[in-house]
């Protein structure tokens, strides 16, 4: 209801101009017609009222600085087969999933998921996806980080973030513990809240134990930027999104992610360092 209010009050300030389209010229003198008729006059005014377009106001960049998406412009258009990544609001993003039966985890079924996250991940582009982000309520995740993405940020931010490439990793069922207790105020986002930031603290230093795509027990530890996107993805595996665990008044849109922080926001970066 409230989507449809706003849709109308955008209709209501839109601008109008008096060019229309050729294709809605029937359809205007059908309705102008009669009251012409009326009026005496032999035929309706030459002109109709259309709707422009509101101009958009936006000078952010083709490659968006520094997030949690690489900022890489990539093409926003569907491929065939491959799914949705679905978008906050949705219930699967806010229930906890379920776990992947050991047994069914060489099947077909599941290595099918694996893969269709795979190509999600890559083509959004984005640095990790949970199964739940496709709508498959299952505890799967998948994550990589490259050369080639973090060359897309500054290196002294991809520095203070400790952010360092490291190869496709697939775990089902991960289970998380912190290694110490260590943490850092970073900005985050989310393919599921697509083009918003929040800053969140997470620890520095995890261990996830899981199964790999074969079957095979698998234990990760991770430290720095690899740490936070794996607290990030077992968290979309208990319904959290990181908008629920974000810094009051840090939440923005990426193209203020360079403007300061509100007055007593703390600061970016380890706590307390």
């Amino acid at each position: 209801m409230e989507s449809l209010h706003r849709a109308s009050l955008q209709l209501r300030l839109l601008p109008l101009c008096l060019s229309p389209p050729p294709s809605r010229t029937l359809i205007y003198r059908a309705l102008l017609e009669p009251a012409a008729r009326q009026l005496g006059m032999d035929s309706p005014p030459k002109f109709s009222l259309v709707f422009t377009p509101r101009r958009r106001y936006c000078n952010s960049p083709p490659v968006a600085r520094a997030g949690w998406l690489l900022g890489l412009a990539g093409d926003k258009k569907k491929s065939a087969g491959l799914p949705d990544i679905v978008k906050a609001g949705d219930p699967v993003l806010h229930e906890a999933a379920r776990e992947v039966d050991p047994a069914d985890v060489g099947s077909e079924r599941i290595q099918k998921i694996v893969d269709d996250m795979v190509v999600a991940m890559r083509k959004a582009p984005g640095v990790g996806l949970a199964a739940p982000q496709i709508g498959i309520p299952l505890k799967i995740i998948v994550l990589e980080d490259t050369e080639e993405y973090i060359s897309y940020a500054p290196k002294e931010e991809t520095k203070a973030q400790d952010r360092r490439p490291f190869d496709l990793l697939v775990i089902l069922n991960p289970k998380l513990k912190k290694k110490s207790n260590r943490t850092a105020l970073f900005f985050e986002g989310c393919l599921s809240v697509d083009g918003y930031r929040g800053l969140v603290e997470r620890y520095l230093d995890v261990e996830v134990t899981g199964l790999g795509r074969d079957g095979k027990p698998i234990k990760v530890n991770a430290s720095g930027w690899q740490a936070r996107i794996l607290q990030h993805e077992c968290d979309h595996l208990d319904g959290i999104l990181y908008v629920d665990k974000m810094v009051p008044r840090t939440f923005r849109i990426v193209e203020n992610l360079d403007l300061p922080l509100a007055d007593g926001c703390p600061r970016l970066g380890v706590c307390g360092s």
